[in-house]
């Protein structure tokens, strides 16, 4: 059986759209999320209102954290700034939904954090052999990168999805993976990043906040002229 994996959708409902449906073009009727389902665009009620009429089981983010908890980002103004403009618009049964998540999941046998095996919600893991030579398992996946990729340290594989909503790897369409038969693959979907800027600018949002999504920039940047 196939197993789609999406992570780090961070309210940005236009790309998880076409991720969607793609995987339903696919055929593929389990789907897991790796978590940040919240945090940076506008549209944070319409993506948990889809993932929870798909009922698709989702693990904790530092993102949902942040939101559920009532909490803040040690390290980013701006990650701050959108939470605070999330906090007012968040419906209450999308908040307590948020608040649910577990930090661990096993998706048949997938393992699955947000961050990492040391830090389940905010480790930005670097897998090495040595590493998951720590963990118990054969496959594993996690997200919080937002950089799609696979790694194989004998019969153990580590998957990172990449990003549905902000790629961070220089490449702008959405991430996503699928498990099948012991073995990982990678896909890339385009959306209409330009419909999110709108949303953004209506949002009171200037550009320096969605800029990065033209092209799958590393860092929050202003659009390029």
């Amino acid at each position: 059986m196939k197993i789609a994996f999406i992570s780090d959708i961070h309210g940005n409902f236009e790309a998880l759209k076409e991720v969607l449906a793609e995987i339903d073009q696919m055929g593929i009727k389990r789907i897991y999320c790796a978590g940040d389902v919240v945090g940076y665009y506008s549209q944070v009620n319409e993506c948990c209102r889809e993932l929870r009429k798909r009922d698709i089981p989702c693990v904790m983010g530092n993102h949902d954290w942040y939101l559920a908890g009532g909490a803040f980002c040690p390290r980013s103004r701006s990650v701050n700034d959108c939470l605070e403009y999330q906090r007012k618009v968040l419906e209450p049964e999308n908040l307590e939904w948020l608040r649910g998540f577990p930090v661990q999941l096993d998706a048949g046998p997938v393992r699955m954090v947000h961050g990492g095996w040391t830090d389940p919600i905010d480790e930005y893991l670097k897998p090495s052999a040595d590493y998951f030579s720590r963990v118990e398992g054969q496959y594993f996946l996690s997200g919080h990168t937002h950089i799609q990729s696979i790694h194989q340290f004998g019969d153990k594989v580590y998957c990172n999805p990449g990003s549905v909503g902000q790629p961070r790897d220089n490449d702008p369409r959405s991430a996503f993976a699928v498990f099948e038969d012991g073995a990982f693959s990678l896909y890339r979907v385009a959306y209409d990043f330009r419909k999110v800027f709108e949303l953004m600018d209506a949002a009171g949002f200037s550009d320096y906040y969605y800029g990065c999504l033209k092209t799958g920039a590393r860092n929050l940047r202003r659009l390029a002229n």
